[in-house]
C-alpha cells in the first residue's frame, strides 16, 4: 500500500469511513440474501447535490488543490452530474463535460478483467504459476523465484519487486517524460533484484505485477494487449472514448482538460507545469488508459452487475487476501484490480484509484449499484503522498448517507 492510500485510510478513520476489521476477507452476503429473500438496496435516497456541489466549490485556475474536476453520481437510488474549473488555466476556458483524461491505475481494473475472462474461457489457470506460461520470465534457482500463481499478480501478492525508472521525483521523471519504456526490460530489471518476499505471504502494490499480467495476455491471445482489451472490452460495451495510447503516443486524443503539477518557485511559492503531453508507456497495462467519466461509469455499471467477467471469476475482483501489507504491516485491501472499503455501518464499497502528472481519478460503488461514483479531478499534486482534498472530499459526498435516510 502507497503512503497516499495510507493516507486516504486515516483520513477516512476521522471523518467516518474505515477499512474495517474484516478488510482481508470477501463482503459476506447479507442474511437476508442467504434465505432467498432479496436484500435491500445500500443507497435508498438520491445523492446529496449540497455536499457534491460544495466539494468542487473553490476548484479553478487560482486553486491550490485542483484546477478541474468532472463528476457522475450515479446506482438505482438516483444520479447527479458535475464539472467544475478550467480547461486549460492559460485561456480559462471551462470544463468540459465528455474531456478525455488520463485514468492512471484504473487501467488495471481493465486488466484484471481481461485475465478473469481469460479464465473464465480455460485459457488459464489462476492457481498455475505464471512461469508455465511465460518461461524463463522470472529465473528461478537460488535466490531467483518460487512458482508465482496468476492470482498472485491479480492480487500483488507475487513477491515481484518493482523495476527501475528515472527517480520518484517530479522533477526527475518530468525529464524523462517523453522516454519510450519496453515492458520486457521492466520485467528484467525487476527480476534481476530477486523477490522481496515468498509468494502469497504479503501484499505489495506495484506496477509490474501488471506489466507481466498484460505479456502473459499477449501470449495467451496472440495479439497485443491494446488489441485485447479493445477485443474484449472497449468495442463490446460501446467505450468509443477510451484507449490505450500505446508506446508512441504522448497527447490525450479529442477534446481533453490541461493537467497541471505545482512546483515550488526558488523564491517562494509555486508554479503550475504543464503536465499535459507524457508517454505513459512505463505505466502500460498498469496505468496508460485514456477514457471518459461516461465511459468509466459505463464500464464500472456493467463490471459489477456481471457483464464483462463471468461472475465466478468477478468474485476474485470483490476478495483481499488474507495478508499483510508489505510496507505497513495492516490488513491488506487490494483485490484482483480494485480495493475495498467498509462504511462504518457496514456497507462496502469497492473501487479503484487513479493518478498521472495533473489527473486523479476514481471508479466504484456499492456491489448491488444502488450508489456508483465516477470522478476525474485535474490535481496540482496528483502524485503527492496525500489524497487530493478534492478527491476526497467528493468520495465523501458521494458515499455518506444522510443522516434522514432510512436504510442509515
Amino acid at each position: 500500500m502507497n503512503a497516499r492510500t495510507r493516507t486516504f485510510i486515516a483520513a477516512a478513520l476521522v471523518l467516518g469511513i474505515a477499512s474495517g476489521p474484516a478488510v482481508a476477507q470477501a463482503a459476506p452476503a447479507p442474511a437476508a440474501a442467504s434465505s432467498g429473500v432479496k436484500a435491500p438496496p445500500v443507497f435508498t435516497t438520491p445523492p446529496d447535490a449540497v455536499a457534491l456541489r460544495k466539494a468542487l466549490a473553490g476548484v479553478g485556475a487560482r486553486s491550490e488543490q485542483a484546477t478541474a474536476a468532472l463528476v457522475r453520481v450515479g446506482g438505482t437510488s438516483g444520479s447527479w452530474r458535475g464539472e467544475a474549473g478550467v480547461a486549460d488555466v492559460r485561456t480559462g476556458r471551462g470544463p468540459v463535460a465528455d474531456a478525455r483524461f488520463r485514468a492512471g491505475s484504473v487501467t488495471k481494473t481493465f486488466t484484471a478483467a481481461v485475465v478473469l475472462q481469460l479464465a473464465a474461457e480455460g485459457r488459464v489457470n489462476l492457481d498455475s504459476p505464471v512461469q508455465r506460461y511465460l518461461p524463463g520470465l522470472l529465473p528461478a534457482g537460488p535466490g531467483g523465484f518460487e512458482p508465482i500463481s496468476v492470482r498472485q499478480l491479480l492480487n500483488h501478492t507475487s513477491g515481484i519487486p518493482a523495476g527501475d525508472g528515472p527517480g520518484d521525483s517530479f522533477e526527475e521523471q518530468y525529464a524523462h517524460r517523453f522516454d519510450v519504456v519496453d515492458p520486457h526490460a521492466l520485467i528484467a530489471a525487476a527480476a534481476a533484484k530477486g523477490p522481496e518476499f515468498r509468494p502469497g505471504r504479503k501484499q505489495h502494490y506495484l506496477n509490474i505485477d501488471y506489466t507481466v499480467l498484460a505479456v502473459l495476455i499477449e501470449k495467451l491471445t496472440g495479439t497485443s494487449y491494446e488489441e485485447a482489451l479493445s477485443a474484449r472490452i472497449l468495442r463490446p460495451l460501446g467505450l468509443r472514448d477510451t484507449s490505450v495510447p500505446g508506446r508512441a503516443q504522448n497527447r490525450i486524443p479529442g477534446p481533453h482538460h490541461h493537467g497541471y503539477q505545482a512546483v515550488r518557485r526558488p523564491g517562494g511559492g509555486t508554479s503550475l507545469v504543464d503536465v499535459t503531453e507524457w508517454n505513459s508507456s512505463s505505466n502500460w497495462a498498469a496505468g496508460d488508459l485514456i477514457s471518459t467519466t461516461a465511459d468509466l461509469e459505463r464500464f464500472t455499471v456493467a463490471l459489477f452487475g456481471g457483464k464483462v467477467v463471468p461472475k465466478a471469476q468477478l468474485e476474485e475482483m470483490f476478495t483481499v487476501p488474507a495478508v499483510k501489507d508489505f510496507e505497513s504491516g495492516e490488513d491488506a485491501v487490494h483485490t484482483a484490480g480494485m480495493q475495498r472499503f467498509v462504511l462504518p455501518d457496514g456497507t462496502v464499497v469497492y473501487g479503484k484509484t487513479g493518478s498521472r502528472y495533473g489527473y486523479s481519478t476514481v471508479i466504484g460503488g456499492t456491489r448491488d449499484l444502488s450508489r456508483t461514483l465516477v470522478h476525474s479531478v485535474n490535481s496540482t499534486d496528483a502524485k503527492g503522498p496525500a489524497m487530493n482534498g478534492v478527491s476526497f472530499g467528493i468520495i465523501m459526498a458521494a458515499f455518506t448517507k444522510p443522516a434522514a435516510s432510512p436504510a442509515a
